[in-house]
């Protein structure tokens, strides 16, 4: 492993706008200096009022991307003292590559994991493509989904007999992955989450608008899954749970920002 200085406390996080800038002001508050990468330039507003050393933008292209990241910084300022992965819990590609890469780099690496929440109302599937087997005649299914995963998911419900509806984000690429899926323009709706005078506003109007019968979204965890379970309970909604990816027991994780912040301040103190 390279050697780190104990005065340096840098982190390289990698995440979106649900944990990322809390991570950044809990770490900024303990004193590290932080450098975050985020995938969309629709995510970098949110971390605009937060003191970081780098805001990079854009995919890592892979194994030798991040290797790229990495070396730069062990040139220009001693190199990071963690990567911190706290990426969506579906973004398998770029959990792995941080894993290879990180190991070849000898660089430590903490996984940040979202806590998983109680399902009790919820019916847990292991893909989309499992709507087909699932008794759906007559059901109007909001789809919550990535836009990459639209297509399959909209394909499987109609096999089952469904009415098929979807949220989609404010991005080109979600509005071609959202036409490309066979959706009437009618059938989606381009809406940022969160928005509104209080959470799920707008979520909940259009279940209401649609006459949605159940809602079909991620295990992902945290406030969006969050907002469905809700959303759901309230208006009586089923609720179809695509089951989250396992996570990878070589990386090291937590699931809490205080678990973080212990983790790294004591590796860094020299007791790890």
């Amino acid at each position: 492993m390279h050697g780190r200085r104990n005065d340096q406390r840098h982190v390289w996080l990698l995440s979106g706008t649900g944990e990322g800038p809390v991570l950044v002001a809990a770490l900024v508050a303990q004193g590290w200096r932080v450098s975050v990468s985020v995938v969309s330039t629709g995510a970098v507003a949110a971390y605009s009022d937060l003191p970081l050393e780098n805001l990079w933008t854009g995919p890592l292209a892979g194994v030798q991307g991040i290797r790229w990241v990495i070396d730069q910084a062990n040139l220009v300022n001693q190199g990071f003292d963690w990567v911190v992965d706290a990426t969506h819990p579906f973004a398998v590609q770029i959990s792995v590559d941080l894993r290879r890469a990180c190991e070849q780099s000898m660089q430590p690496l903490l996984r940040f994991e979202r806590p998983m929440e109680p399902f009790t109302e919820a019916s847990l599937i292991a893909t989309s493509a499992d709507l087909a087997r699932q008794k759906l005649q007559g059901s109007r299914l909001l789809m919550a989904l990535g836009a990459r995963h639209l297509g399959q998911a909209v394909a499987a419900a109609r096999e089952a007999g469904a009415q098929v509806f979807a949220r989609v984000l404010p991005s080109p690429e979600s509005l071609r992955y959202a036409l490309a899926s066979g959706l009437p323009e009618h059938h989606f709706a381009v809406v940022r989450p969160l928005q509104g005078q209080y959470h799920g506003e707008l979520e909940s109007a259009l279940c209401r608008h649609w006459s949605i019968t159940a809602v079909v979204c991620r295990q992902s965890g945290g406030v969006t899954e969050q907002l469905w379970q809700s959303i759901c309970r309230q208006q009586g909604l089923g609720l179809w749970l695509i089951s989250r990816p396992k996570p990878c027991i070589e990386v090291e994780a937590v699931n809490s920002v205080g678990s973080l912040l212990n983790r790294i301040s004591i590796a860094s103190a020299g007791f790890a």
